[in-house]
């Protein structure tokens, strides 16, 4: 079943920080983490900054990578983005597929996924959503092929600093996460 997904997504108005409000579980983020969150900036050269973060007891982890049109004459919302791991010592890169599946017509929420429906990610600009747009947003999912059995609500107790500066776990989370922790 081909994955329908946004067309002419407007990458000014969807960059910005946006909150993980559920996802498939994944290796790559820690078990425990809160508060997750990521921020897109528009570069000049039309490639976006990617900053993802989470909390873990009270640390600060994050990563930082680049975001690209996977068609750049194309106008559907499918974008190829690479961190550099381990985030502490970063030298391997690490491409994936980052596709829009919905937005709506205010870029207050989205629904992210990629083409082998292993990873899916509900977002919204604040930390936490109303349930019926959350519901509209796993039926949504569930109707492009996604087991939503799998998907888990992100914790978002204590709203983490607005800025970057806080307790940093020196990449860890990102060790720890190879392990299931």
């Amino acid at each position: 079943m081909a994955m329908r997904v946004v067309r002419n997504l407007d990458l000014e108005r969807y960059a910005g920080r946006w909150y993980e409000i559920a996802c498939f579980p994944s290796m790559f983020q820690p078990k425990t983490g809160t508060n997750t969150r990521a921020t897109y900036a528009l570069n000049p050269d039309g490639t976006v900054r990617v900053l993802n973060e989470t909390w873990t007891d009270g640390r600060r982890g994050h990563i930082e990578g680049t975001a690209w049109r996977a068609d750049p004459a194309g106008d559907e919302a499918k974008l190829r983005v690479r961190f550099f791991v381990p985030p502490f010592l970063p030298v391997f890169p690490v491409t994936g597929d980052y596709w829009v599946l919905h937005v709506d017509a205010d870029y207050q929420y989205a629904l992210v996924g990629q083409p082998s429906r292993k990873y899916l990610w509900i977002l919204c600009r604040q930390p936490h959503v109303d349930e019926a747009v959350y519901n509209e947003l796993v039926e949504r999912a569930k109707e492009e092929g996604y087991d939503v059995s799998k998907l888990r609500k992100t914790a978002h107790p204590d709203p983490p600093p607005e800025s970057e500066e806080s307790p940093r776990d020196g990449g860890m989370w990102w060790l720890k996460s190879l392990f299931g922790k």
